[in-house]
């Protein structure tokens, strides 16, 4: 190795060549530049040791990442003996860590250090990349960010105590680094602000009590399945939701906003036996009119469970010219309306009704679609919770009462609003547009229009950060603690910060550490948390793509509405569950519980239990499931329709469980052969064919082995002996040469790796945690929570923890002009 002139000053530029030169001169040098930025004086480093450390870089690592070669599109000369001191290439110098700690270079076909020597290496790297983190902090570049759609919906339930679902009504926002609460993505375009005015207008209407007082008509479908091979759509007696009563058959249940006092019919439309039941035809409409108070309601419809019900009306064996006709007459079925979980009406239907298109194979009565039309005879807005917490003053019959009260009303919402104390400032704008509104109105009118303008105003819309004033460009300072609270609320809740976040951090309370650990066992204990389940876990677990999947109903008939279902429920109560009772995150890996209903129960073979409701179930050993890769919600979403992908249940793993994504494919990358000499391959000999391609086995001999482990599930995670005709082989083989079989071996190779998940996780959820990408001076962040949780067994909160006490999450830097 050859140094220029530049390195005897300790910024010479590394130029690993294969004729070895002096090394102990810039070993020395590299060791000191890397150390001396440490705060305290670390360990002397001898010079055989940095002569150690150079030496190995050239010895296996020059070969392959030079100029000339350039292996990985990157070359060791781009790199300087002072980077570590000054902090440049700290891009580079995480890869090279991140790479060496994970045995994956210098690759296993190429020579190979002593563990010993690598140990150290990678030690020595570590130090001094956190050496100077710690020297230099940096908490990354600060993004104006909007709230997305989720956060959007919670927000508002929030600040005005309003029950309704406002997500659908906005478009789906954009998606970076996993998660679609990204700063960078979330545009802001002319279509999407006249989204929010609408919305912003009904909310605000619907709150204040000025709904709309002609009937209208809002509709309902029930989640079902397809039509079962050209024969109607199925029916069970089971209960279809928790908010209907326990003895309660098909149905269903949903949120509905009354907007006045009054009258409103609730019907539905039950299935007509016919093959695809796509119709909706009067016959088979039925209805009831009940009175509802203005506000919140769960609305439904069922029949009477029965003891024991055949799942179909009729099953016959006749040839499609003749279908022959039921002998039995109808018998009427009792269906009763349903308000907030009590029965308040009832009608009888015929157990069927004999159409054109009667099917030979039909199922029996249900419903399809409920609808809800009012109000009829409204009379008035009610005391609803929204109405509660807005109006908090009630004027005189003057103007200048009314002005005082408006400016209250206004001064409380916008405190949470904005997430913070309001001044004059802000609270003028809205009372002249409150005002513009009284003329020739009401009060109420006028009140309407400013809380419609609070919610598109930039200070709601947007996480605004300030810097201090006179702050040079390039400086970091901490968050104030109404910023901190908006960073934890938006974290953990998904939503604005509550009265108790603001108030404390009013008082600039909330970052004293005792104060900090407080509130977030108070937040986390909240059920507002749940959001983390929802908006996290669903997309760092693919749970939003479950609805997606096809699965093909020829292979798969059992498949349907009521298993996708639960096979979302337990991944969302597993984690739920971890975070609750503060859990290891290492139960992700692998676990001896988990949670369960009959349904699901039945399609993992599990007995003895019955029903509905889930509940957590111990599991045996021999169930072979446990953790998330024993669920069938990942082992259905990491699959295709009609067959099992080991490529896409590898690369799931390294992914999502260890963050060490595959590069992505070349794009002349073959298809894999299905069939050879007229027979059927199964996965394993599919991918040994495609293997044979070296450009291919590069990334296969990383993901396929823990693909491999997993064949023992097909598409939907039902538990398998066979594909194409053969046994299941679920052995397999690392690149280093470690061997391991099925679902328990992979989660000890896991396992084994504990330290790795768990950084893996960290920087998932910083991510998710700061709405920003993780930079290279984000690692030693990730480094320092991870070692910090497995001081304590890895338990969620300690993470969760380390995270809102880290420098990204707690501190900003005041952008470069």
């Amino acid at each position: 190795m050859t140094i220029d002139q530049g390195a005897a000053r300790g910024h010479g530029r590394l130029s690993f060549r294969r004729p070895v030169l002096t090394r102990c001169a810039v070993g020395l040098a590299l060791i000191a530049l890397a150390h001396s930025a440490v705060g305290a004086e670390p360990p002397p480093a001898h010079a055989s040791e940095a002569a150690g450390h150079e030496q190995l870089l050239d010895q296996y690592c020059s070969r392959c990442h030079n100029d000339e070669r350039m292996a990985g599109d990157w070359s060791l000369t781009s790199v300087q003996t002072g980077d570590l001191a000054s902090g440049a290439h700290l891009a580079q110098w995480e890869k090279i860590l991140r790479m060496t700690t994970r045995g994956e270079m210098p690759p296993r076909s190429k020579p190979q250090p002593s563990p010993e020597a690598m140990k150290d290496f990678t030690q020595w790297l570590e130090t001094s990349l956190d050496a100077h983190a710690k020297a230099h902090p940096n908490p990354g570049r600060a993004t104006l960010r909007r709230l997305n759609r989720a956060e959007y919906a919670n927000a508002v339930r929030s600040l005005l105590a309003l029950d309704v679902d406002v997500g659908k009504e906005l478009p789906a926002d954009d998606s970076g680094y996993g998660f679609d609460n990204i700063a960078d993505v979330l545009s802001v375009s002319p279509t999407l602000m006249d989204r929010y005015l609408a919305v912003a207008g009904k909310l605000s209407r619907l709150a204040i009590g000025q709904g709309p007082a002609s009937p209208f008509v809002t509709s309902y479908l029930l989640p079902k399945d397809g039509s079962i091979k050209n024969q109607g759509i199925p029916s069970y007696d089971e209960r279809s939701s928790d908010e209907l009563p326990l003895n309660s058959r098909g149905g269903g249940a949903f949120r509905y906003y009354a907007p006045h006092d009054g009258w409103y019919e609730i019907s539905g439309y039950l299935n007509a036996n016919t093959n695809n039941e796509v119709d909706r035809m009067k016959e088979d409409r039925v209805a009831l009119r009940v009175p509802l108070k203005a506000g919140p309601h769960r609305l439904g419809m069922s029949f009477r469970q029965q003891l024991a019900l055949d799942e179909s009306v009729q099953t016959l064996r006749n040839t499609t010219e003749i279908v022959v006709l039921p002998q039995a007459p109808p018998v009427p079925l009792q269906l009763d309306f349903i308000v907030d979980g009590a029965r308040v009406g009832k009608t009888d239907v015929p157990s069927y009704r004999m159409t054109p298109r009667f099917s030979q194979a039909n199922f029996p009565r249900d419903l399809l679609q409920i609808d809800v039309e009012g109000p009829f005879d409204a009379s008035g807005p009610g005391d609803t919770p929204s109405r509660h917490k807005l109006l908090v003053c009630r004027p005189a019959k003057s103007a200048a009462s009314e002005q005082a009260c408006a400016r209250k009303i206004l001064t409380t919402l916008t405190r949470q609003a904005y997430r913070r104390p309001v001044t004059t400032a802000d609270i003028d704008p809205l009372m002249k547009i409150y005002a513009s509104a009284r003329t020739g109105s009401d009060f109420e009118h006028g009140v309407e229009a400013a809380v419609e303008a609070v919610l598109v105003a930039p200070s709601f819309l947007f996480l605004v950060e300030r810097d201090p004033a006179g702050s040079a460009p390039g400086t970091v300072h901490p968050l104030s603690d109404l910023e901190l609270a908006s960073r934890l609320a938006l974290f953990l809740w998904s939503g604005l910060p509550d009265d108790e976040l603001i108030t404390l951090a009013a008082r600039n309370k909330l970052h004293e550490p005792a104060m900090l650990q407080q509130q977030v066992a108070r937040m986390l204990a909240d059920p507002r948390a749940e959001a983390l389940t929802r908006n996290f876990a669903g997309q760092w677990l693919y749970l939003r793509n479950l609805e997606y999947q096809r699965p093909d109903v020829f292979l798969f008939p059992n498949f349907d509405t009521r298993l996708r279902s639960a096979m979302k429920r337990e991944t969302e109560l597993f984690f739920t569950s971890v975070v609750h009772d503060n859990r290891s995150v290492l139960d992700f890996i692998k676990s001896d519980y988990t949670f369960l209903n009959q349904r699901l129960a039945e399609h993992y073979g599990i007995s003895g239990v019955k029903g509905t409701e889930f509940r957590k179930v111990m599991l045996d050993p021999a169930t072979q499931r446990g953790g998330l890769l024993g669920q069938a919600s990942i082992l259905t979403v990491t699959s295709y329709g009609n067959h099992t992908s080991v490529v896409k249940r590898g690369k799931w793993v390294l992914d999502n469980l260890l963050a060490a994504p595959p590069p992505p494919p070349p794009p002349d990358v073959p298809a894999l052969k299905l069939t050879q000499a007229g027979h059927a391959l199964n996965a394993r000999e599919q991918l040994e064919l495609h293997r044979a391609d070296p450009a291919c086995a590069s990334c296969h001999v990383r993901m396929d082995p823990l693909g491999f482990a997993l064949e023992q599930y097909d598409p939907v995670g039902a538990f398998r002996t066979q594909d194409a005709g053969r046994l299941v082989d679920v052995s397999a083989k690392l690149p280093d040469g470690t061997e391991f079989s099925g679902l328990a071996g992979l989660q000890n190779i896991l396992l084994t790796r504990k330290d790795e998940f768990a950084r893996a996780f960290t920087e998932r959820l910083l991510i998710y945690a700061l709405g920003r990408g993780l930079e290279a001076y984000d690692q030693p962040s990730v480094r320092a929570i991870a070692r910090r949780a497995a001081g304590d067994d890895y338990r969620i909160h300690t993470l969760i923890m380390g995270i809102v006490e880290s420098e990204p999450f707690q501190q900003r830097r005041t952008p470069e002009t």
